[in-house]
């Protein structure tokens, strides 16, 4: 009887070894003067930030969802490493956390080295808008687990903030005014309900056109990543929030107080034409509980500091806080 070896089981070790080989340009483009050593090691090396008086360790995890079916079905790789560097790091700076380092965990049926290699080029493109480096991460092979051709993602980034910056619902005030800053698109939430909607309900396909655009490049369009703005407005604002699941209405309480009510005036958000398209076959108020509507954060921003908040990124204004309940009046 013949031996069986790694590979036989579906393990191909070789094709490991070849694959980190591809990475390793991509992931040293993310690196700046506080990474130690290289790509290879048992654990990512990295040298705490210098100019905090109380610095604060800060962390966030997330995934990308059921947005990878389709990134699969499509066989397009190249956008939803962006997505996953986005939902972390748009979390961490909700915070006050400036994202420092990242590491990713992938893992799949079979190791396809092209594929896995446009999918940590997208996460090493995602860490270098979000200025952290990617210095380290995990490929786990694991047939019988995963169906065949399927495989999963997930992130984690580690930031940096100043003890005393991250109170802010102590600095959120009445007469508060709320500016959202644009998503790019659906981000990286609600694709259980978009694909059902477009492919199953609708039976659409991947090169159907919404406003002239194939629908497979809208739904695989990368999350938004707000760190840059963030750096620049960051003295500017009192709070901001990451729209993600749960949309406006979830989201934006978390960076209340309990005796504030956000008043989000719906016309004034710059809804993305594919919300137009959706929200003909999805009810209004499902609409703002699933998606974040055009809308990627939403800052709290001080009267006076208005005008600097909106020279200096794309935000515009779409509501103020009043006293109440701690919720989200949409009207």
């Amino acid at each position: 009887m013949a031996k069986l070896s790694y590979k036989d089981a579906g393990v191909d070790i070789d094709a490991g070894n070849a694959f980190v080989e591809n990475i390793k340009p991509f992931v040293k483009s993310t690196f700046d003067a506080n990474v130690i050593g290289g790509i290879g090691s048992f654990a990512g090396a990295y040298a705490l930030p210098t100019g905090y008086k109380e610095p604060v360790m800060l962390a966030a995890t997330d995934g990308v969802g059921t947005k990878l079916k389709l990134a699969i079905d499509a066989q397009k790789f190249d956008t939803v490493g962006i997505d996953l560097v986005a939902m972390c790091v748009n979390d961490l700076i909700c915070n006050f956390g400036t994202p420092s380092f990242f590491l990713d965990y992938y893992a799949t049926s079979e190791l396809k080295t092209d594929e896995a290699t446009d999918v940590v080029k997208g996460i090493a493109e995602g860490c270098r808008q979000s200025e952290c480096a990617l210095i380290g991460g995990e490929t786990a092979e694991m047939p019988g687990m995963y169906a065949k051709g399927d495989f999963d993602l997930a992130g984690f980034a580690v930031g940096i903030a100043e003890k005393s910056e991250m109170d802010r619902l102590s600095r959120v005030r009445e007469g508060d005014i709320l500016v959202a800053l644009p998503s790019s698109g659906i981000h990286s939430n609600g694709y259980s309900l978009v694909r059902k909607l477009f492919f199953e309900k609708l039976e659409m396909s991947f090169e159907d056109e919404i406003d002239g655009e194939k629908l497979i490049d809208i739904l695989l369009t990368p999350t938004r990543i707000y760190v840059k703005t963030f750096k620049v407005l960051k003295s500017h604002i009192n709070a901001l929030a990451h729209i993600t699941g749960g949309g406006i209405v979830e989201n934006l309480p978390r960076v209340l107080p309990d005796n504030m009510t956000a008043v989000v005036e719906k016309e004034k958000i710059r809804v993305l034409p594919i919300f137009e398209f959706m929200r003909a076959h999805v009810d209004e108020e499902e609409m703002y509980r699933t998606f974040n509507m055009g809308v990627g954060m939403v800052l709290v921003v001080s009267p006076e500091h208005l005008d600097h908040v909106l020279q200096n990124s794309d935000g515009y204004v779409i509501g103020e806080l009043q006293k109440g309940d701690g919720a989200v009046r949409l009207q």
